[in-house]
């Protein structure tokens, strides 16, 4: 077990849930014959979801400052229609109607952040009235018909990356993002170490880091084989291309930036976030925002995908993005969680519709399942932060010698306080 923390590099918990997330892919592809882990579905899986995992980056920021967003879906589907319904009627190119629906985006986030930051009311009470409002105006302008989306769209909802060069039996393209980031994370394990030795003093053994390396390069390049090697025309996804972009760039915000400590600050404690200088008001103000941003893209890449907008577009959106949020270990009460560690829980839930769809599992039995999956997830995570719980072998082996020392209360005694 020693050696398996030092291969972790202490993110037991992290590396824990892309275990899982391995196991849950190999059980389906055992139970389905085989049908899971092949080039066609992860590709499917990835552009059928990255709309999702869009959402979760957003909802990420929004539940770790304590707060929660029920209109994004609806502000996906609006503004998803207002770009279909410009391109068709005003004749607009198509990346203007896209920057249209990218402003209305922000816009539905100001007004919604607005009334957070500047009166106080809750998140959850302000985007359930946002969610009414989007979800009404879509059926309003559309008329409860279907409008086709501009052809130059396609490529972002389900597009792949082209080949080039020579015949090298893969997408050269899928191939060269492999190949960087293979690259890209021994580059920052290696940084990482050289760090963490530079802030403590103490050098981490370079076995774990090399072992950590192979094993992850080993998963990315049999993830470029799969991806570079599907029937021809076909490749790495484009939308999957954009969600990786947003990952690097999300990552960037929330651990190396001012904004991103503000809001794990604010999450954390508002109070104390507040007499550190921290300006809450502008924090709530930003998230929301950004929060309803990512929804008009997301909302994009799925009309892309579909090829039109639709009434109904969005629809139940907010409950995947808010599962994979907490299933990726978010703290409902704010103040933690992480991008990798969302992109996971967001992962988890589409590794659940892939393989429960490839079973035969209806629609109606599929969101009991996700249902109990994420109820245990939020479960395990409360249960862990609980003060005072033993652990798993604590229970089965408890000592029997064990006494308390001098000055501590005796089990099943409150410790006495007079503060």
């Amino acid at each position: 077990m020693g050696y398996l923390k030092k291969v972790l590099g202490g993110g037991l918990r992290q590396y824990s849930m892309v275990i899982a997330l391995v196991a849950l892919t190999i059980i389906f592809n055992i139970a389905s014959g085989g049908r899971m882990i092949t080039s066609s579905n992860f590709q499917n899986l990835i552009s059928g979801n990255a709309y999702v995992l869009v959402l979760a980056l957003g909802m990420l920021m929004v539940i770790v400052i304590g707060q929660i967003d029920l209109s994004v879906g609806s502000v996906a589907g609006f503004s998803g229609m207002v770009m279909a319904l410009t391109a068709r009627d005003l004749g607009w190119p198509w990346w203007l109607a896209v920057l249209l629906a990218l402003a209305i985006g922000a816009a539905a986030g100001a007004w919604q952040g607005f009334w957070l930051a500047k009166f106080g009311i809750p998140g959850f009470i302000t985007t359930l009235g946002g969610m009414m409002i989007f979800r009404g105006g879509v059926i309003w302008i559309s008329r409860s018909i279907s409008v086709p989306a501009p052809p130059e769209l396609k490529v972002f909802g389900s597009g792949y990356l082209p080949d080039w060069g020579p015949d090298t039996g893969i997408n050269n393209s899928t191939l060269l993002l492999g190949i960087i980031a293979i690259a890209a994370f021994a580059f920052t394990q290696l940084r990482g170490r050289t760090r963490a030795a530079g802030l403590t003093g103490k050098t981490e053994e370079l076995w774990p880091v090399v072992v950590r390396i192979v094993l992850v390069g080993v998963i990315i390049g049999y993830l470029t084989w799969i991806f570079g090697t599907g029937r021809p025309g076909t490749s790495f996804p484009v939308p999957g291309l954009i969600l990786v972009i947003l990952i690097i760039l999300y990552q960037t915000i929330t651990q190396r930036t001012r904004f991103g400590r503000h809001i794990y600050a604010v999450g954390g404690n508002k109070t104390s976030a507040a007499l550190s200088g921290v300006n809450v008001q502008k924090t709530y103000f930003l998230t929301m925002l950004n929060m309803s941003l990512l929804s008009a893209l997301a909302g994009i890449m799925f009309v892309g995908r579909s090829t039109a907008a639709g009434p109904s577009d969005g629809t139940g959106w907010e409950m995947d993005a808010i599962a994979s949020v907490f299933i990726g270990g978010a703290a409902v009460s704010g103040g933690v969680g992480t991008v990798f560690a969302t992109m996971v829980g967001g992962l988890v839930m589409a590794v659940l519709n892939s393989g429960l769809m490839l079973m035969g599992v209806g629609a109606d039995r599929t969101q009991v399942i996700k249902g109990l999956v994420l109820l245990a997830a939020v479960a395990f995570d409360v249960f862990n932060k609980q003060q005072g719980r033993p652990s798993i072998t604590g229970r089965l082996f408890p000592s029997r010698d064990a006494k308390p020392r001098e000055g501590e209360p005796q089990k099943g005694t409150p410790a006495s306080s007079d503060s």
